[in-house]
């Protein structure tokens, strides 16, 4: 049987993993998937797809495709009664400095000097919020290198010597993922005098995975041990000086939401960094492993053959090693090896798979985990059932329900908009109004980005994907179009967090045909003035119409530029957790200091080039009609581009062009233009249909400079290029289609 037709609340034993894709399938294994491990169906998502399974003690959401790929055995009903689990005394943590004295006795880095950390850990374990309590305030956000993945650095607290570069959440260090590749690469090439790698306490069995890998590129390291007041609070706990003596290096107990532990952590963090303490275990595989040590002799013989180049290449040669077993073509080209090396390391890698049974990925991954259920089993009391669990397993019930889950959705939705353009956004609008003029009043729409808690998000895009799949996404590109309903730019820098390249640019071009929030008021004085009867459905039309040609849009590109399947959907749902009201709090300015950085400078440059066109003429006097201006003058220009679509009018084409700048400024400019934005003023420039089909190229075609800055910041020069002229290209062709079935129908 195959893992896609498992039922509902049945168990089985994962027996095989098969896949031709050999990146997927070490993604598969590296998110716990391995033979040997129970899983347990718990439910599909309300189309039918994908699916949700727990295994290890976490929930998991995989397509039923990938879903098939997983052979299973011994399928049984869920075990009603849990796993005897011994009970252990908790145990007082080792005061500050004991067991962690430098082996060598000497100073690495002299007191004073700089001390640089990186903080890397799984998604959802707390690492924002412990980023936040190392650092405060003193933070700053940008990009890694050569990709547009956020980089955050700060200075540590009390510490104005150490500071601390926030890695992408991860899961593994495979290049699966462009997180996980900038990951690797900055530990590697920016080789940081210390790692601290935070681990959720609750389901430490799946963050170590990364820990043990972390580990392999034997750099200073402590491990902070967070939420361990939930662990405690359920009837768990954790020897914690068991734990120290099996990894090797210093584990600190905190809790990141109440601050517990952090001076401890820090003061172990500077210690192993200036000593330069290196973890005292490198290897994880046993001598009397699966086929007599296998997958040991493997690993071994490996790590002989290939010491000097990993010293040359400045690669931790045990790093290297288990690299060359998963086959990763990044190690092998760093390292430089010739034909006669590659085929010996060929040749021990098919012995190991002969002798212990299994392909080369599933013993290595079998083996970090074999090590894994080890440890747990020494120095881990799992707690019951959490609260935390059990309230999220009720609300997933109604949020994730067959029935209720698109309802909730909507109904969730409608309040944070009302919450980002009302209640909150409105009063931020008109503050930001007062302070940077008009043009910048979508400040209030970046909300919007932080306005929906992420792991509820999991739970949208796995309602979602079904129905993104058939027009060549997944189910995570909802969120950015979503966003993109209240502001084009959060949303494109929002796709940043989709795995794959292929995801990433399909959703930002498909983006900005969603509605944006800037454009309601354009809709509201042109259906007010010629469809006073039906103003609502009017706008609604708009808004539905620009979902149904962003699909299509996504339908031709699918087939044309981005052809292909989207990447596999494994994600993994987390409890759900309220946020820490500071963590909130910094969120919110980090997203909106990002909009205003990336966006006001283009609004405020374009602004005046504005200005400039409205106040002048080709000889640079001060003109006091405005059609004798630079801009009527470049809008008679392109009057006729427009003139096939029903309004050639030289204001109409000088509206459009100063909406690039931001959608408001249609407005501004039709009523300086016409001296007025009633009806009558507007009725001498358009009638009922024209004034509809001037609304639908308003609604495809860019939303501002902003947003196209931000593709080019995002994507690069060609990309905006790109996506500018396929809006104002899907624009003019809508517009023209509705403008001549108007006028073959007779409305015209």
């Amino acid at each position: 049987m195959r893992l896609d037709a498992l039922e509902i609340g049945k168990d089985a034993i994962i027996a095989s993993v098969a896949s031709d894709d050999a990146a997927l399938r070490q993604h598969i294994l590296d998110m716990g998937l391995t033979p040997g491990t129970e899983v347990t169906m718990m439910k599909y998502a309300p189309m039918g797809d994908p699916m949700e399974i727990r295994l290890r003690g976490y929930e998991l959401t995989l397509r039923r495709a990938d879903a098939a790929r997983i052979e299973l055995v011994d399928v049984h009903d869920t075990d009603a009664v849990a796993a005897a689990n011994p009970h252990r005394e908790a145990c007082a943590h080792p005061a500050l400095g004991e067991g962690v004295t430098p082996r060598g006795g000497k100073m690495a880095i002299a007191a004073g000097d700089p001390i640089r950390f990186a903080l890397a850990g799984n998604q959802n374990c707390g690492k924002t919020t412990l980023f936040n309590q190392l650092t405060g305030s003193n933070q700053h956000v940008g990009n890694f290198p050569g990709v547009t993945v956020d980089r955050k650095d700060g200075t540590v607290r009390n510490h104005p010597e150490a500071t601390v570069t926030d890695l992408p959440g991860i899961y593994s260090l495979s290049p699966y993922t462009g997180e996980e590749l900038v990951s690797r690469q900055f530990i590697l090439d920016s080789r940081p005098d210390a790692l601290i790698n935070i681990i959720d306490a609750t389901n430490i069995e799946r963050n170590l995975y990364l820990t043990l890998q972390l580990i392999e590129l034997d750099r200073p390291m402590v491990v902070a041990l967070n939420m361990m007041d939930e662990v405690l609070a359920n009837g768990g706990s954790v020897d914690v000086n068991r734990l120290e003596g099996q990894l090797g290096v210093p584990v600190v107990p905190i809790s990141a939401v109440k601050g517990e532990g952090i001076d401890e952590l820090v003061e172990h963090a500077v210690h192993v960094a200036r000593f330069d303490e290196r973890p005292g275990r490198l290897d994880f595989c046993t001598p009397d492993g699966p086929g007599g040590g296998a997958v040991h002799r493997c690993i071994h013989g490996i790590a002989s053959l290939i010491e000097d180049h990993a010293h040359a290449s400045q690669i931790p040669v045990r790093f290297a090693a288990t690299k060359l077993v998963e086959g990763d073509e990044l190690v092998i080209s760093a390292l430089h090896l010739d034909k006669n090396e590659l085929d010996g390391i060929e040749h021990i890698i098919s012995q190991m798979e002969e002798e212990s049974g299994t392909d080369r990925l599933s013993a290595l991954a079998d083996m970090r985990f074999s090590f894994i259920e080890g440890v747990c089993q020494a120095c881990v009391t799992k707690p019951h059932e959490s609260r935390e669990h059990l309230r999220s397993v009720a609300i997933d019930r109604v949020l994730t329900g067959r029935y209720t889950a698109i309802p909730m959705f909507l109904l969730i939705m409608a309040a944070v908009f009302w919450l980002t353009f009302g209640a909150v956004g409105a009063p931020l609008q008109g503050l930001m109004e007062q302070l940077v003029g008009a043009g910048i009043s979508a400040i209030d729409d970046a909300l919007t980005a932080f306005g929906t808690n992420p792991v509820y998000m999991a739970r949208v895009a796995f309602v979602m994907d079904k129905v993104l799949r058939r027009f060549g996404l997944s189910g995570r590109s909802f969120v950015p179009m979503l966003v993109g309903f209240g502001c084009s730019v959060p949303a494109i820098m929002s796709t940043r967090t989709l795995p794959s390249e292929h995801d990433r640019k399909m959703t930002v071009m498909l983006t900005p045909f969603m509605s944006c929030s800037a454009k309601l008021p354009v809709y509201g004085l042109l259906c007010a003035a010629f469809f006073p009867q039906a103003t609502v459905p009017a706008i609604v039309s708009l808004y539905v119409l620009g979902i149904v040609v962003g699909m299509v849009v996504a339908l031709v590109l699918r087939r044309t530029a981005f052809k292909g399947e989207p990447v596999p959907f494994i994600m993994e749902l987390p409890n759900y957790r309220l946020p820490g009201f500071k963590t909130t709090l910094m969120l919110a300015w980090d997203k909106a200091k990002g909009f205003v950085t990336k966006a006001f400078t283009i609004i405020f440059v374009a602004s005046v080039a504005v200005w400039f066109l409205q106040t002048f003429d080709v000889r640079m006097n001060v003109v006091s009609d405005q059609s004798q201006s630079l801009l009527a003058m470049v809008g008679g220009f392109i009057a006729p581009v427009f003139a096939p679509l029903g309004f050639g009018d030289w204001r109409a084409s000088c509206a459009l062009v100063c909406g690039l700048l931001a959608k408001e400024s249609v407005i501004s400019t039709l009523t300086v233009l016409l001296g007025s934005s009633s009806a009558t003023a507007l009725t001498g420039m358009f009638v009922p249909a024209t004034a509809y089909v001037f609304l639908v190229f308003t609604l495809l075609y860019p939303p501002c400079v902003a947003a196209i800055g931000t593709v080019k910041s995002e994507l690069g020069g060609r990309y905006a290029v790109a996506v500018f002229a396929l809006q104002v290209g899907v624009a003019w062709l809508v517009a023209f289609a509705f403008h001549t079935v108007m006028l073959a129908v007779g409305v015209l």
